[in-house]
Parts: structure tokens; C-alpha cells; sequence
């Protein structure tokens, strides 16, 4: 049984949202469009100091000035909403220092994507509230397929029901099932397997993507995934991008598509790929620990909010 999910509340003109980097180093002109954007929206926008910080390292600070920031921004009964800047590495730094008891009475909207998995887990495993899986701050700048992805962000945010159609893929399982949705960036997933981030993916969901890894990385990956037995009870797989993807100077032998249906190929839940969800262009935002109904037909596949 899936244990009931808190969902923040939605997001209205005036509302303030926190803008952060628990992470990568993000540099702050990167954010300008951001900010116009959610102003023009109507929101209300605090910039954190690890955006653009004076870090001459990786991180955007070190960890204790991470910690403390979002452990600020997280308890603040002001922000409404915390939309991280960029992913990169050292969310797991941090995670298990955070305090979420004054977040879990004032829940907010957390927005991020790629190793902000780590906390989408977290919250969905240990605090059990809803969150986005969605641009982050940095991926504001014009380019293609933006105004679509910006479009699904502000529908997340302001509460209205996701639905997701996308094209019959010749490695498509058929199947229909309903299930909270759970997943991310696969190379997190593997990550956190044995941590007390780690999820129980029994009767969800599982949604993958993942950026510039090798195709026998993304097998070991799968392999991790099924032997953990994170694979065996989905109610669904839905696949996503994988972009910049390498092969080894002696080809591995299988597309990426074909690596992760021969994972899945013993289970007879549905499965379905091209998932409007990567690294690439297109990103579209999705509510994580929200029920969804997966159709997967041969005319395609259509994911909708309960």
C-alpha cells in the first residue's frame, strides 16, 4: 500500500519563490531569465547567495553555507516555493543534515530535476510530500521547445492536472495501470539503492532519464535496478531522454532502448518510451508522488494525472 503523499499547496500571483543551488556552482546571469519570467508570472523572487557565489571550486559553496541556505529556505513560512538552479553533484552531501520538521507543517513546492533526484527521493521516501521534477533556474535561457517546457512548469505549479501523450515506440510494452509516479536520473537512482534516500518503486510509476554516460554505464545501471528489486512489482516504466550517450571503441552491442527492455523484458507491466522528460530540450515539468494513469497502446501512450 502506498502511504498518502502531502501535496504542497499550489502556487498563486504574489507568492514568493526561493531560488537556490545545494549543488553545482551557477553563475548568476543564468538566472536573469528566470526571474523575468516568474515575475511575469506574478510571483515574488528571492535569490539565495549560492546563486553567483565567489566559490572558486565545483560546488556553489561548501557544504555547510549549502545546508544552511536551503535549511533557511525550507523552513521559511514565506517561500512558497523553492526552485532549485542547477544540478550537477552534492545533493547527497547534504541530505541527511537537513531538518524537515517546520517543512513538513508548511510544505512547499520543490523544483528541480537530474541530481536533485536525490531530494525528490528523499521527500518522497522519508517525508512523503509531493514535488516537481522540472527546469531548473539555469535552463531559463531561450532556446528550443522552451515555451513548451515553461508552459508545463507554471500548469505544475498552479495546480492544473498533467496529461502526457506521446508516439508508439517499436519496444513499447502494452498495457494500461495507475500508480504514484517516482524516478529521475537513472545514475541517482543507482546512487541511492541502500540509503535511507532510496525508494520502494512496489506499485509505482518508474520514470528514467539520464545525460552522457556510456550505453555498458547504462546497462550496469538497469542491472543494479533489477537486482535490488526495484524493477520486479512496477506498476509501469516510462523512459525518457538519453542524451550525449557514448559507446565504448568496441560497440557494446544494444541501443540504449534495447539495454533497458531487455532489464524489463521478464515483467508484463507496461512500458513505454520516449517520455517527454531529459536533459535535452525536451524537459517537460511532472509532479512526483502524484497518482497517474499509463495507457500504453499500439496508437501510443498517454499519461494523465488522477
Amino acid at each position: 500500500m502506498n502511504k498518502p503523499i502531502i501535496i504542497p499547496p499550489y502556487l498563486k500571483k504574489g507568492d514568493l519563490i526561493g531560488i537556490t543551488c545545494p549543488a553545482s556552482y551557477l553563475d548568476a546571469y543564468k538566472t536573469k531569465d528566470c526571474i523575468k519570467t516568474l515575475q511575469k508570472w506574478g510571483f515574488e523572487v528571492m535569490v539565495g547567495k549560492t546563486v553567483g557565489s565567489h566559490s572558486k571550486n565545483y560546488f556553489s559553496a561548501d557544504d555547510e553555507h549549502r545546508l544552511q541556505e536551503l535549511q533557511a529556505m525550507l523552513d521559511s513560512k514565506d517561500i512558497k516555493a523553492i526552485l532549485f538552479g542547477r544540478g550537477g553533484y552534492g545533493m547527497s552531501r547534504i541530505i541527511d543534515r537537513l531538518d524537515f520538521s517546520l517543512f513538513k507543517k508548511n510544505p512547499k513546492w520543490l523544483i528541480g530535476f537530474s541530481d536533485l533526484t536525490v531530494m525528490h527521493n528523499h521527500l518522497h521516501r522519508r517525508i512523503h510530500v509531493a514535488s516537481i521534477h522540472g527546469p531548473m533556474a539555469g535552463a531559463f535561457m531561450p532556446s528550443k521547445g522552451m515555451k513548451k517546457k515553461l508552459a508545463s512548469l507554471y500548469d505544475c505549479i498552479t495546480g492544473q492536472p498533467i496529461q502526457m501523450s506521446m508516439k508508439s515506440h517499436r519496444l513499447n510494452q502494452f498495457g494500461s495501470s495507475h500508480g504514484q509516479l517516482v524516478g529521475g536520473n537513472l545514475a541517482i537512482l543507482a546512487h541511492l539503492i541502500g540509503t535511507p534516500s532510496d525508494i520502494d518503486t512496489k506499485g509505482k510509476i518508474l520514470f528514467i532519464e539520464d545525460v552522457g554516460e556510456h550505453i555498458y554505464q547504462i546497462d550496469r545501471m538497469m542491472i543494479q535496478l533489477k537486482r535490488s528489486g526495484k524493477l520486479s512489482a512496477l506498476a509501469g516504466l516510462v523512459v525518457g531522454g538519453f542524451t550525449d550517450i557514448k559507446d565504448t571503441d568496441r560497440p557494446f552491442g544494444k541501443t540504449i532502448e534495447e539495454v533497458i527492455k531487455e532489464a524489463v523484458s521478464a515483467y508484463d507491466y507496461p512500458v513505454a518510451f520516449g517520455f517527454p522528460v531529459s536533459h535535452a530540450h525536451e524537459n517537460l515539468s511532472v509532479k512526483i508522488g502524484i497518482e497517474y494513469q499509463l495507457e500504453v497502446s499500439k496508437m501510443g501512450t498517454h499519461l494523465s494525472e488522477i
